[in-house]
């Protein structure tokens, strides 16, 4: 019998400096690193005799690359060691570019990562420093053609809109220096406040202002058009790439596939079970090593009814949508039958489209997602 593959999963959760939108798990403190990797490579060891092959491996954070040489070695090198991974096995590293040295990138492309996704978040110095980033457009631009001359032909970028300072012409600048730098995949975001964030802080103060609804859903769509027109799919509500570049192991949680996470606050899925480590670096350590305390931060059982909903408000993040005959096939239930006044409810408001296949978000739907995803969840 065929073992089902899974995703993978790592959190580096150290940074130079937290950017001041960032609500991540991230920490400036590098004093734990040795003993958080150690903590990390023991987690990553006791799944050695899983058996199951990994389909996509991501190391995300924080910045994966403010670890020297040596430690990216040993991390991808442990990895290697415990998991069944192949060569054609989606292989991304998060990276900032001020901490993707040429040294690192050819590290990276030695040990096997075959996907870069590295942190513009905005084409313009100005705005660079009003997100508190570390870097500049050049020091971007250095890393960017080094990664490519190193070999690395997948390169997804990020960029964010709804900046404040920023206006709906330098945002269409910005994108369009970046489609000329024709990396594989842009995730596009709009810039959202978390609370506890400088941003935040800064905007209660009344110290930002933030471009209006009208003009944050002008950059939205103003994206999709350019990005679609120089032949980028647009694949999921944030997120464009160049055919077959899409991003695999962020699909499989739109898709509700089993992963795994390591790292301090990785969550998993595997079977009805999801679970999360303690998301405190000195926290996740003594989880790991003393058996005495309790091993996961949360676990929580999933019911039949949490997982159709997760399905349907996890899917409908894909512009293709839901497959109707998939949700009978994984919950031997019509989608209709548990969810047809809602469905019903979101046609008439314009925000759904209904065929005998499929249900997607219409193009108002992609712009008040979150209102339809609400309905989905009680």
């Amino acid at each position: 019998m065929l073992l089902k593959d899974i995703s993978v999963y790592i959190h580096i959760p150290f940074c130079i400096k937290k950017c001041f939108y960032c609500d991540f798990n991230s920490y400036s403190n590098f004093d734990l690193v040795d003993d958080y990797l150690n903590a990390l490579f023991y987690e990553i060891e006791r799944y050695k005799d899983l058996k199951r092959p990994v389909k996509t491996l991501y190391i995300g954070g924080g910045t994966p690359t403010v670890l020297n040489e040596k430690k990216l070695y040993l991390l991808i090198n442990t990895l290697y060691k415990n998991f069944s991974i192949n060569n054609e096995v989606e292989f991304t590293v998060e990276a900032n570019p001020e901490t993707l040295t040429k040294n690192k990138i050819k590290v990276l492309k030695k040990m096997g990562v075959n996907r870069l996704s590295i942190g513009l978040q905005a084409y313009d110095d100005k705005l660079l420093k009003v997100l508190g980033r570390i870097h500049d457009v050049k020091r971007f631009e250095k890393a960017y053609f080094e990664a490519r001359e190193t070999g690395f032909e997948n390169i997804n970028v990020d960029i964010i809109f709804g900046i404040p300072g920023q206006t709906k012409d330098k945002f269409e600048k910005e994108l369009k220096k970046l489609i000329k730098l024709e990396p594989s995949h842009i995730s596009c975001y709009s810039l959202t406040l978390e609370e506890g964030t400088v941003l935040h802080l800064m905007m209660q103060k009344g110290l930002l202002e933030l471009p209006d609804e009208d003009e944050e859903r002008y950059m939205y769509h103003t994206a999709k058009e350019l990005l679609e027109n120089e032949g980028y799919i647009h694949y999921e509500i944030s997120n464009f790439a160049k055919p077959g570049k899409e991003c695999v192991h962020n699909i499989t949680y739109w898709k509700c596939e089993e992963y795994l996470g390591f790292g301090a606050g990785a969550h998993s899925f595997i079977g009805n079970l999801r679970f999360s480590n303690y998301k405190g670096i000195k926290e996740y350590i003594e989880s790991i090593f003393n058996k005495n305390l309790r091993r996961y931060e949360e676990i929580y059982v999933l019911s039949q009814k949490d997982k159709m909903q997760e399905f349907v408000f996890m899917g409908l993040r894909r512009v293709e949508g839901i497959s109707k005959n998939e949700f009978k096939n994984r919950f031997c239930k019509q989608i209709n039958d548990i969810y047809g006044s809602k469905i019903l409810e979101l046609k008439e408001k314009g925000l759904i489209y209904e065929d005998e296949e499929k249900i997607k978000l219409t193009l108002k739907g992609l712009d008040l997602a979150n209102l339809v995803f609400m309905e989905f969840i009680d």
